[in-house]
């Protein structure tokens, strides 16, 4: 009986000239009902100089064999495949299991491949009918066959996908340590967490210490501030950068003051020259969230480069993504192993999943009052959770990489396009302003109505909806304001106007690579129809 990895003579009809010729081919696949025969078998060739670099070729050598082997080196074509008959086929040889899991992946991928063709072929613009997002994600057969590649290894939780991504991502923001987390959410919430610490000394944060921040901005920047029973200081915005007015962060200093956590607005990067002067004179640390932000520079450097720690966001919104993901990364060493130690349960050893005795001293460890040689594993040194990824999503973030470059120059690009012809609307419109010194990869497009606009932020939102050009809102507007901060304890730096003013009457709308030029001038016409400007 023959199995999978066999390989077989049979009349194979790819003859050069028609008809059918006795090869060689390689059993991959069994059809227990087909007519036309029991066994999936693909064409085996010997032409190496002419098949050697098809994608759908796997080449067979002498080490490959685990039983007989053919008279030389030859490719296994898995785009050729027919159905034959077993009493057709005589074995010779077969392969074994590693050189077939090779042959079934690539299999696999070549049908991923025909399916993504179809999956993502991108239909007409239709001006009102076709759905305009404010933010996407864009996926092909690179992101599908990783993450098929990656299932197919049966490990799922972190491995091989994630270590290549932790790597790639580091290099490309320039730091030399990132772990992947579960969210972007839960990136900032372990970046804040580890400096509470008891591993950081007198630097640790402790409850009712004052972190400054801003509260026009997402949620999740400011929650692991209250989590952990410390004291946001919000400090208010400029418009039309949108980002902390770096006028007025020294002021928001006082002497409970420990750290800055803010975020990098829709990709346009912070005063960081400012931030940073004041945390250096007050030795505060500062957390960067870089959750909209990847691919922003300021003076020439990515951001998440100058505090201590950074995230980063995966949700299919972002840049780039994995479905469901986030980053944290800092260039110092003993960070990093804080921030993996909460992020995988708070144990204190830092073995990887699958591996032990990293330290070479898994049972002669003594900490706590556990008796010595209490197996470090199971040793905690830190109020943890588990917030890891599965592989299968560092898979296809890995394949976004790839991609990444292109993202943020079609972001740049749509943002440029969009505000050169936004400027017919300027009278009613704050069109918005990069950070002087930095060169934002934008996540959206903000803007403003002028209060002397005559106009309501709501009509032209509901407007908008009517031509299915999607919107969005700066976030929680003024996070003081929102039903949940009732009660809660914080205190205001100065007054908070701008950002009221960003509640009140601030929108974005979208710049991602799923934009063509044709939608964005659709969306500009839109504008100046509410408007009432000539074109």
């Amino acid at each position: 009986m023959l199995s999978l990895g066999d390989i077989v003579l049979l009349d194979f009809p790819y003859g050069k000239q028609g008809g059918s010729k006795v090869r060689p081919g390689l059993v991959i696949g069994f059809n227990q009902h087909n007519n036309f025969g029991d066994l999936n078998i693909a064409y085996i060739t010997s032409e190496l100089d002419s098949y050697g670099f098809d994608p759908a070729a796997v080449q067979i050598s002498t080490n490959d064999f685990s039983e007989g082997t053919l008279k030389r080196d030859s490719l296994v074509r898995v785009d050729k495949v027919i159905s034959v008959q077993s009493r057709k086929c005589r074995k010779v040889a077969a392969v074994n299991a590693k050189k077939m899991d090779e042959i079934l992946r690539k299999a696999t991928a070549f049908n991923v491949e025909n399916f993504a063709a179809h999956k993502f072929n991108a239909s007409a613009f239709v001006s009102g009918a076709s759905v305009i997002p404010p933010s996407g994600k864009v996926l092909g057969a690179s992101e599908l066959k990783n993450m098929v590649d990656a299932s197919l290894d049966g490990w799922l939780t972190t491995g091989r996908f994630n270590e290549a991504f932790e790597k790639r991502f580091a290099e490309f923001v320039g730091v030399p340590y990132a772990l992947t987390t579960n969210s972007g959410s839960s990136a900032n919430l372990l970046a804040f967490t580890a400096l509470t610490s008891p591993k950081l000394g007198e630097r640790a944060l402790k409850p009712g210490d004052e972190v400054i921040t801003v509260a026009a901005g997402f949620p999740t920047t400011v929650n692991p501030i209250l989590h952990a029973g410390m004291v946001p200081v919000f400090v208010d915005v400029d418009i039309p950068t949108y980002n902390i007015d770096p006028q007025k962060i020294e002021a928001a200093v006082s002497e409970r003051t420990r750290a800055i956590m803010i975020a990098h607005t829709l990709g346009n990067p912070f005063d960081l020259d400012a931030v940073m002067a004041v945390a250096n004179q007050h030795n505060l640390w500062v957390i960067e969230d870089c959750c909209d932000a990847l691919g922003s520079t300021y003076k020439g450097q990515h951001v998440g480069q100058f505090g201590h720690i950074a995230t980063c966001s995966f949700y299919p919104a972002h840049h780039i993504t994995m479905g469901e993901g986030g980053m944290v990364f800092t260039k110092d060493r003993k960070l990093r192993k804080i921030i993996e130690s909460f992020r995988d349960w708070g144990r204190d050893c830092y073995c990887a999943p699958g591996c032990d005795d990293t330290c070479g001293m898994r049972f002669g460890w003594q900490l706590g009052t556990l008796p010595k040689g209490y197996d470090h594993k199971y040793t905690y040194s830190h109020l943890g959770y588990n917030l890891k990824i599965s592989d299968m999503q560092a898979a296809c973030a890995l394949a976004q990489m790839d991609r990444l470059p292109d993202f943020i120059a079609i972001r740049k690009r749509n943002f440029e396009y969009l505000k050169q012809l936004l400027k017919s609307c300027e009278q009613f419109l704050i069109l918005p302003e990069a950070t002087p010194n930095s060169e934002p990869s934008w996540f959206g497009f903000p803007i403003t109505l002028r209060e002397s606009s005559g106009f309501a932020r709501v009509d032209l939102l509901k407007y908008l909806d009517q031509y299915k050009i999607g919107t969005r809102l700066l976030f929680a507007g003024n996070l003081t304001r929102q039903p949940y901060f009732q009660g809660r304890s914080y205190r205001v730096s100065g007054d908070l106007n701008n950002t009221d003013e960003v509640m009140n009457n601030t929108l974005w709308i979208g710049v991602y690579p799923g934009l063509t030029e044709e939608m964005l001038s659709f969306v500009v016409e839109r504008f100046e129809a509410f408007f009432g400007v000539s074109q």
